[in-house]
């Protein structure tokens, strides 16, 4: 179907680091391709990511371009995944900001969910805007001069936005008709006059899947513990030596 294949030509990066939220990643990304994009994984390292289910570890996905070594100009939209490790890794990586505020300049659409928003905040990239995300990162996005709704997709000009896994049946549909229109298509935000207050508790699936989840094998015990030891080890190594 041509419908199907409306992205054909286009390139997207998607960028994301240790840590990002699975079906935020390959839900939309295998969208993305199932509509003709070219999609590329961009990161803070080479070789291949590590993905989480919640706070649970999932499988790895591929590196194909170092963020330090990937051109903005090369791409037509940027895909920003979530999970609350993954941006909060990006945020403080210069690079990566600078990534992220080129697309913005350039009026290329960038969608983003969850905790991705963290991301557009560190890039100085939020004031004036309208938009949704996880609803536990909504005062960091007020703070950093956004006005924050909880809805299950918002639109602001190029900046695509939702609160989560939740939404994506609407979020890809978004993205796609987004990356479609392109660079320079404008879609003014919801008309308001003031965030959504916050919500009174956290969100009930997200805590009962909290709650079940298996607790840790022996040998992923063992290998927390060995991590948390082997930079004091090396840094002892170290002054011995400089000693």
């Amino acid at each position: 179907m041509a419908h199907s294949r409306r992205l054909s030509g286009r390139k997207i990066a998607v960028l994301a680091a240790d840590g990002f939220e699975k079906v935020e990643l390959v839900i939309p990304m295998r969208a993305l391709q199932l509509a003709g994009a070219k999609v590329d994984v961009v990161s803070l390292r080479e070789g291949r990511i590590r993905g989480v289910n919640l706070h649970m570890p999932a499988t790895r996905v591929g590196v194909d371009k170092v963020v330090t070594a990937a051109d903005p100009d090369s791409y037509d939209g940027l895909l920003l995944p979530g999970g609350f490790i993954n941006p909060d890794l990006l945020r403080q990586s210069a690079a990566a900001r600078d990534f992220v505020r080129a697309f913005d300049h350039s009026g290329k659409p960038i969608a983003t969910l969850c905790h991705g928003p963290w991301v557009l905040a560190s890039a100085g990239l939020l004031t004036g805007r309208t938009l949704t995300s996880w609803p536990g990162i909504r005062d960091d996005l007020v703070n950093a001069g956004a006005t924050w709704l909880d809805r299950e997709v918002v639109r602001d000009r190029n900046l695509i936005t939702s609160r989560g896994p939740q939404d994506l049946r609407a979020f890809v549909p978004a993205m796609l008709d987004a990356f479609a229109e392109g660079a320079g298509q404008l879609q003014t935000a919801p008309i308001v006059t003031s965030s959504d207050p916050a919500l009174d508790k956290p969100i009930g699936w997200a805590v009962a899947a909290l709650r079940w989840s298996p607790k840790p094998s022996a040998a992923a015990l063992a290998g927390a513990a060995v991590a948390a030891l082997a930079t004091p080890l090396r840094a002892r190594k170290l002054i011995r030596k400089v000693a």
